[in-house]
């Protein structure tokens, strides 16, 4: 089946609900509204790479949709956007197909970390019995609900929301709300490191690994580690720019991630945006290839 169409998503759901002011989101939640404005575009797209027909809803209920994104100041600016929606684009499609691959063999278990508006329990196809746990923020997860609800959208799994904070035992309430440490489970880390500290993210995904059986999966996307030194350097009075994603980061890729995430329990297969964007057949212009040095990982439990 193509990844641009799946029997489980309506192409267009019907627009219903009505703006959610984007006070009630954290400044991080905010960048979730900002991911599902690149996933409706895409989404859009003939040759698509994914298909998230609720991505245009989560954005449009944050009054993102009318008014759109600013107009890049520079080329340069243009440029960095261009290669921000790669990134984001490719990371999506990749980690479809990894939860995929999981749970076509014997995983019936889907953790979303840092779910922001992820919207996969709606539009992926999943086998019978599979179930789906997205933790995040409660504001976050308050505002989703919101716009899920006005909308009247059914997930396609069981779909449990489990509202922490990451930087804090989330082991316990995510074991209460009834996942299996004895099964195996797909996770998923989208654009999340690196916005938390290097103690924290270790703890993460150390916890993960806690939780898992061998074999059990884990789709990562790491963050270039030269960007948020560069970021310090350009902005050394630390205000940021409206939008400006990286001014919330807390950290960077590791030097050596697969020695970092063995260390962990992990074993690793790393990938790059422009090898990947080719593999899905739309390779990148030059220059388009998304965060230099970021990763896409394929991780399994040792």
């Amino acid at each position: 089946m193509s990844p641009a169409s799946s029997p489980a998503s309506p192409s267009s759901p019907a627009p219903r609900s009505s703006p959610v002011p984007r006070s009630s989101l954290p400044p991080v939640g905010l960048t979730a509204v900002g991911v599902a404005a690149i996933r409706a575009a895409e989404s859009g797209r003939p040759d698509r790479l994914f298909d998230d027909p609720y991505a245009a809803g989560f954005a449009r209920a944050a009054d993102d949709w009318r008014s759109g994104p600013a107009a890049p100041a520079t080329e340069e600016a243009a440029r960095s956007r261009s290669r921000l929606i790669s990134w984001i684009t490719v990371r999506t499609r990749f980690l479809d197909d990894l939860v995929r691959d999981a749970c076509a063999g014997s995983c019936r278990q889907v953790v979303i970390l840092g779910a922001g508006l992820d919207a996969r329990a709606f539009r992926l196809t999943w086998p019978e019995g599979t179930r789906l746990w997205e933790l995040d923020l409660a504001d976050v997860l308050e505002f989703k609900e919101r716009v899920i609800n006005a909308e009247g959208w059914r997930p396609g799994c069981a779909r449990i929301t489990v509202p922490v904070d990451l930087s804090e035992d989330w082991g316990e309430p995510l074991l209460g709300a009834a996942l299996d440490a004895g099964a195996p489970v797909a996770w998923v880390a989208e654009g999340l490191l690196a916005y938390l500290t290097e103690e924290v993210r270790d703890a993460l995904i150390a916890r993960a690994a806690g939780l898992s059986v061998t074999g059990s999966r884990m789709g990562l996307t790491l963050a270039a580690s030269d960007r948020l030194g560069a970021w310090r350097r350009d902005h050394p009075e630390g205000k940021a720019d409206r939008g400006d994603y990286v001014a919330l980061w807390r950290s960077t890729a590791p030097a050596d991630p697969t020695g970092w995430l063995a260390a962990l329990g992990w074993r690793a297969a790393l990938f790059d945006v422009a090898e990947r964007s080719a593999a899905y057949g739309r390779p990148l212009v030059e220059g388009d290839g998304g965060p230099s040095g970021a990763r896409l990982v394929d991780a399994t439990r040792l």
